[in-house]
């Protein structure tokens, strides 16, 4: 498997995730660097999404992996950023159709929505999983015009 630079991201509600995921990406020869937050003590997501998402889109990190307790707003966040597309997945084939499809960029996961083992598994098949470009290609040329 082709060993990425991985930015990660995590509010208080997704904490615990992204350190098994942390130690998970390290154990398997990934380049990770961490944005934060460094406890399960309440804070504000964008504060540590932003900054995943800005080193995806700057290529200063070929992807970003970001998690809260749904997801769902850490996805928005992650989306306000021109030039990276960040899927929701809450399993492994959303997560596979996230980088054929749409050749996402970064991936958002929701502590409360997943188990950790799942959530595991989608970060793996997210990473092993290339983007098809064919008639894809053009979509996501597309989403880049906005």
């Amino acid at each position: 498997m082709k060993k990425f630079t991985i930015a990660l991201g995590s509010d208080h509600a997704g904490f615990a995730y992204k350190e098994k995921i942390k130690a998970m990406l390290l154990a398997d020869g990934h380049t990770v660097r961490d944005c934060g937050t460094s406890s399960d003590a309440p804070c504000d997501y964008p504060d540590f999404i932003r900054p995943v998402a800005i080193a995806v889109a700057s290529g200063e990190v070929e992807r970003g992996i970001i998690l809260g307790g749904s997801g769902n707003g850490e996805a928005i966040v992650a989306n306000r950023i021109k030039g990276v597309r960040c899927g929701l997945c809450w399993n492994e084939q959303v997560a596979i159709w996230n980088r054929s499809h749409n050749d996402g960029n970064c991936l958002s996961l929701g502590q409360r929505t997943v188990t950790e083992e799942e959530a595991l598994k989608i970060v793996k098949v997210w990473l092993e999983t290339a983007f098809e470009g064919g008639r894809h290609l053009t979509r996501v040329n597309k989403i880049d015009l906005a």
